[in-house]
């Protein structure tokens, strides 16, 4: 059994914020204000540094961690997630030893090397080379181990040509590659990484991506803070979920990354109605909508390989009704595709009806699709019955098996679809 790299029992941290100041209408309310200042003033200033259980439902005090417990394995990937505001870069300030908790304790078993705050040390009148030193320096790398990776540093951040050109010359993107190429080659036994996806240009975030697997797959802990939700599922086996600073739920990367779409988005895979409250009119209303696996399980996070069934619910209100429905999946702002039922048939009684279609796998690319429902007539008067946008959402990921369309390639891929195609190679002899 692995021993144990991080562990978190009952983290919490406290901080006060700033208030509105209160408004005097009156001479005699300014009078009044104006002798108690020097009192007022000692007890805010106090109050800066100092807390006790009293404060702690006051305005001004919130908790960004609330009694946070969880255990990291040695070589294990932990994924944290969340709303901004959630915690999560608390958690990595307080694992870092940047901020001390308020309650509750840390313990770590190895060297500890983040990747928060992208480009801290960096001064802007020192070269690249000597900013490469300066900022090896303060993430904890010996000048030894900074000669050793120097040259493979710069190799990775593309900026051979400006290396002896001062900082403050360099582009911002620039400054950026530099400063994440340093912090990248750094070789601690837990590494806490903040959001280093969203750094650089495409071609940049692609190599900041593979980097990312390269310490994934060494044996390194690794707590990978992200809203890449396909780097995520991808990076990570397991994932901890975090909401309002408390610990909302510790398991499965996929099962966490459907719970967390579904909360921010309002929706998930699945949606059903109370006849009262559906959409459509009063002939047809619009009861359900589901996207399910193989297995006829509702599938919140997909992957590439896996063949899906789209389900849409509803009901007829009026015997004799001819109708067709469709679906509109879309992705990266634009319609990934859509599909529709071949013919309208007439439905004679009524009753709950169900229309089901088959998604192949090997079609959809990584990322997240908004699925919208339509279900209309368009014999003669065009007549909608239900027309409804973004009804569910769910999220595909790649596992990079070798099974899918990118094959051994591990790059991101361009476009909406990713259709798995045959390839003949020949020879001309």
């Amino acid at each position: 059994m692995r021993d144990v790299a991080i562990r978190v029992e009952r983290l919490s941290k406290r901080y006060r914020i700033g208030v509105q100041e209160e408004k005097y209408e009156t001479l005699g309310e300014k009078l009044i204000a104006w002798l108690k200042s020097p009192i007022t003033n000692y007890r805010r200033l106090r109050g800066l540094s100092h807390f006790d259980d009293r404060d702690n439902h006051r305005e001004d005090v919130i908790w960004a961690l609330r009694d946070v417990s969880f255990q990291v394995q040695e070589g294990e990937v932990l994924g944290v997630i969340g709303r901004n505001g959630a915690g999560k870069s608390t958690l990595l300030k307080v694992l870092s030893r940047i901020t001390p908790p308020t309650q509750g304790r840390v313990v770590l078993n190895g060297r500890v090397g983040s990747l928060l705050e992208v480009g801290t040390g960096f001064h802007p009148e020192l070269t690249g080379r000597e900013n490469i030193y300066l900022n090896g320096s303060v993430l904890g790398m010996s000048k030894a181990e900074i000669d050793r990776k120097f040259d493979e540093i710069v190799a990775f951040s593309g900026i051979e040509k400006f290396i002896d050109t001062p900082v403050k010359r360099y582009s911002s993107g620039m400054r950026v590659r530099l400063a994440f190429s340093v912090a990248a080659h750094l070789e601690p036994e837990i590494l806490l990484v903040d959001e280093v996806l969203a750094v650089g240009d495409a071609e940049f975030q692609r190599k900041c991506l593979g980097k990312m697997q390269d310490v994934a797959g060494s044996g390194r802990t690794v707590l990978f803070v992200s809203h890449n939700m396909p780097a995520v599922t991808r990076l990570c086996h397991r994932a901890i979920l975090l909401n309002q600073g408390h610990l909302v739920m510790d398991g499965p990367a996929e099962e966490v990354v459907a719970q967390y779409l579904a909360d921010a988005a309002n929706t998930a895979a699945a949606r059903s109605w109370d006849l009262a409250e559906a959409p459509g009119t009063d002939e047809l209303k619009l009861t359900s909508v589901s996207l399910v696996n193989g297995r006829q399980q509702v599938a919140s996070v997909v992957s590439v390989e896996d063949e899906l069934y789209l389900r849409i619910g509803y009901r007829v209100q009026k015997p004799g009704l001819r109708f067709r429905c469709a679906a509109k999946f879309y992705t990266q702002g634009v319609c990934a595709f859509a599909t529709v039922e071949p013919t309208e048939t007439v439905r004679e009684k009524e009753g709950t009806y169900w229309s089901t279609v088959k998604i192949p796998p090997h079609l959809l690319t990584e990322g997240e699709y908004w699925v919208g429902i339509s279900i209309f007539s368009s014999r003669g008067r065009k007549i909608h019955y239900v027309l409804e946008d973004d009804v569910i959402v769910f999220q595909v990921t790649d596992p990079i098996t070798g099974n899918s369309a990118r094959g051994d390639y591990t790059e991101p891929f361009a476009g909406v679809l990713r259709p798995k195609l045959e390839w003949r190679l020949e020879h001309a002899s």
